[in-house]
C-alpha cells in the first residue's frame, strides 16, 4: 500500500487485504487494474461495491443526490407541461370567443381557424409525447436506483467472506418468530459453532481458516431447504433458522449438517497444508420452549455448549438440559 501511495485507511486495509489473501478473486481483479497510482475515490468505489456493510452511509447519500436531481427534473418537466397545455387552452379560449361573437363567417376564416387549431394541438401533442418520453426514461433511471439500493440492502445483510446472511440479518430474522403464536409453535433455533477453531487459525494462519469457514458455510446453505435461513453469526459460528418442523426433525437436520462437515476431509486447502477433519457442535432449541427471541438464543447457545462440555462433534437439545443464563443475542438491537 506504501509503495502504491495508498493512504492507511481501515477501509483500504480491507481492500487490500482481502485482495492478497485471493478470497475475492472479482475484487483481486479490480485492484489490480487500479494501476499502481490508484486514488481514493476509485478505492472507496471498489469499497461500496465489495463491502456495502462498511460503506452504507456513502452509499444512502449518493441514492439521496440522485433521486434528489431525478425529481427535480421531473418537476421541472410537469412546471414545463403546466404551461403549455396553458397556451394551449389560451388559443382554444380565445377561439372559441371569436366564433361565438360572429354571427356569419365565411370559408376562408373558418379554413384559417382549423389550420390553426390543428398546428396548436399536434405542437401540444408532440409536446406531450416528448414529457412522456423523457418522464419514461426518468422512471428507467430511478428503478435502476431502487434496484441499486436493494443491491446495497442485501450486501450489507451479507457476510463478505462467506456470501451467507450475517448477524444484523439474524437478528432482525430472529426477532420475527415472536411476532405471531405460528411462529413461536413452528419454529426452531440451531446453532454451530466449529470445533477448536483458534488451533486451526494458530496452527495454519487465518487464510486458511478463512477458507474453512467458507467450505463449511457452503455445506450448511447447499444441505438444507433453499428457503432456510443460514446464518454466520460469529467468528466460527453459524445460526439456522427452521420453520414448519418438530423438534425430533429438526434435530435431524442438524445432524445430517453435522455429518455432512465431519465427513468433509479438507486436504489442500493451500499447498501442503492438510487439516484432514474438521467438526462442528450443535444446539437445538425450539420457539416454544423460549418466551422471546433473546431467550431462544439464549438456550439454543446452552445447548450448544453442552456440546462442547461432552466431547464435541454432537448435537444437543435444550429440552434435555436445564436451564442457564445464555449470552445476548441482538448485536444490532438499535437497527
Amino acid at each position: 500500500m506504501a509503495q502504491m501511495g495508498v493512504i492507511g485507511l481501515p477501509r483500504n486495509y480491507e481492500i487490500f487485504y482481502e485482495a492478497l489473501t485471493g478470497t475475492n478473486p472479482a475484487l483481486s481483479l479490480e485492484v489490480i487494474a487500479l494501476g499502481n497510482r490508484p486514488t481514493q475515490d476509485q478505492l472507496d468505489l471498489i469499497g461500496r461495491k465489495f463491502f456495502a456493510q462498511n460503506h452504507g452511509q456513502g452509499i444512502v447519500e449518493h441514492a439521496r443526490d440522485i433521486l434528489a436531481r431525478e425529481l427535480e427534473g421531473v418537476a421541472s418537466l410537469l412546471r414545463n407541461e403546466r404551461s403549455h397545455l396553458e397556451r394551449y387552452g389560451k388559443v382554444l379560449d380565445e377561439t372559441s370567443s371569436g366564433l361565438n361573437s360572429r354571427t356569419a363567417m365565411s370559408q376562408e376564416l373558418l379554413q384559417k381557424i382549423v389550420g390553426v387549431m390543428s398546428v396548436a394541438t399536434a405542437s401540444t401533442i408532440d409536446h406531450g409525447k416528448q414529457v412522456a418520453s423523457t418522464l419514461g426514461d426518468k422512471s428507467s433511471e430511478l428503478e435502476s436506483v431502487k434496484s441499486k439500493l436493494e443491491e446495497y440492502k442485501k450486501l450489507a445483510d451479507t457476510d463478505p467472506l462467506t456470501h451467507i446472511w450475517n448477524r444484523r440479518a439474524f437478528d432482525r430474522r430472529i426477532a420475527r418468530i415472536y411476532n405471531d403464536n405460528k411462529g413461536i409453535l413452528f419454529s426452531a433455533l440451531i446453532l454451530a459453532d466449529i470445533d477448536r477453531f483458534k488451533d486451526i487459525n494458530d496452527r495454519h494462519g487465518h487464510p486458511v481458516g478463512d477458507k474453512i469457514l467458507r467450505i463449511i458455510a457452503d455445506i450448511f446453505q447447499s444441505s438444507v431447504h433453499r428457503d432456510m435461513f443460514v446464518a454466520r453469526t460469529g467468528g466460527e459460528e453459524f445460526a439456522l433458522i427452521v420453520e414448519g418442523t418438530t423438534e425430533e426433525a429438526t434435530f435431524e437436520i442438524a445432524d445430517r449438517v453435522r455429518l455432512l462437515v465431519a465427513q468433509t476431509q479438507l486436504k489442500e486447502i493451500q499447498p501442503g497444508v492438510n487439516c484432514g477433519q474438521v467438526t462442528v457442535s450443535m444446539g437445538v432449541c425450539m420457539a416454544s420452549d423460549a418466551e422471546s427471541a433473546e431467550d431462544l438464543y439464549a438456550k439454543a447457545d446452552r445447548a450448544l455448549y453442552r456440546s462442547k462440555l461432552i466431547g464435541r462433534n454432537r448435537v444437543t437439545r435444550y429440552s434435555t438440559i436445564a436451564e442457564r443464563q445464555g449470552k445476548n443475542w441482538m448485536l444490532y438491537k438499535k437497527d
